[in-house]
């Protein structure tokens, strides 16, 4: 019914209210109509972006299987499952395509390897920037471009199986700490030595001191953000700070009288006996050293072998300047 002849019927029934009731119901179907055609469009948007020639590149992980069962179970178990299910991504970050890139193609020439992304036969650097597309903006692998590894062309895959981990946790290729001690072999014998660390034991892990992606340090070692040794996790006795503090300690760290894999001295010592350690300083030269000890004479072939019967504190005190309490 048009406006006008709204006019005419109320005029005929004199109910000017009923004129406006049918107004506002006309007009409110015209809002609704528009509304629902805004709706119409707005729900065929997504399907356009869906049919895109880039979306339709990539056939999901359950096609992958048809073909490699084994494998997709394999990694149905490992941690990339539920990391690469992620629907945020959109389908170049899920499912088997996430790694190998997409794969309508791959299938569309029977298994054809050219047409996908295989590691098999690829170079470390190769291999490893496709992990890092995904792994290189994480803290933990941030340094891996300048770390020892990948200087020594060592890649991603030498220390981790995506789809045959033997540990669940990080992917490893082998249990720490025979895969460090595949390319580590000093190290291996250090923690042979009568007094080490446990790692062989496995109350200590290699990972808990190193970081083998790089850091910003030598050695590739795990320091705290305040710039202290990677000791002080453990050993918290000895970090300080201290009224009296031993110099090497700061200068030079725990290494310069500790073999921090292992050793055949007690306490990891690098000389003994303990007063030959010291003495490597503590001599009377005027060049190059701290200078003799201060005080009555030590005799060293008797009575005061070990320093460390009187300066006990020999990390630092609080008392004596000595290191005697």
């Amino acid at each position: 019914m048009s406006h006008e002849l709204c006019r005419k019927a109320c005029r005929v029934l004199l109910c000017p209210s009923l004129c406006l009731s049918v107004a506002v119901a006309f007009a409110a179907g015209q809002v609704s109509q528009q509304a629902a055609g805004k709706n119409a469009q707005s729900a065929s948007a997504p399907t356009a972006v869906a049919s895109s020639p880039e979306t339709s590149n990539y056939v999901g992980a359950e096609t992958c299987k048809t073909c490699h069962e084994e494998i997709y179970n394999a990694w149905a178990k490992t941690p990339h499952w539920k990391t690469t299910l992620n629907t945020k991504g959109g389908p170049s970050k899920q499912g088997c395509e996430g790694c190998h890139g997409p794969g309508a193609d791959h299938v569309a020439g029977g298994g054809d390897k050219t047409k996908i992304f295989v590691f098999e036969g690829k170079s470390r650097q190769e291999t490893s920037a496709r992990c890092l597309t995904c792994h290189g903006e994480a803290h933990e692998q941030s340094h891996f471009a300048e770390s020892a590894h990948s200087s020594s062309d060592v890649g991603c895959l030498d220390c981790h199986s995506p789809h045959h981990a033997k540990e669940k946790e990080f992917l490893l290729a082998q249990e720490q700490p025979q895969l460090c001690y595949g390319c580590h072999i000093s190290a291996k014998a250090d923690f042979a030595k009568p007094y080490h660390h446990r790692v062989n034991e496995g109350l200590v892990q290699c990972v808990d001191c190193h970081n083998p992606h790089g850091t910003a340090t030598v050695r590739q070692l795990r320091s705290l953000p305040s710039g202290d040794a990677i000791c002080y996790r453990c050993h918290v006795d000895k970090q300080g700070p201290f009224v009296y503090e031993h110099v090497p300690v700061k200068t030079e760290g725990c290494s310069s009288c500790h073999s921090p894999h292992g050793s055949t001295n007690p306490k990891l010592l690098n000389v003994m006996p303990v007063n030959m350690l010291c003495l490597q300083c503590h001599t009377f030269s005027t060049t190059l050293t701290a200078g003799g000890p201060i005080g009555p004479a030590h005799n060293q072939s008797a009575k005061y072998q070990a320093c460390t019967m009187c300066h006990t504190q020999i990390h630092g005190s609080n008392f004596s300047d000595v290191f005697f309490k």
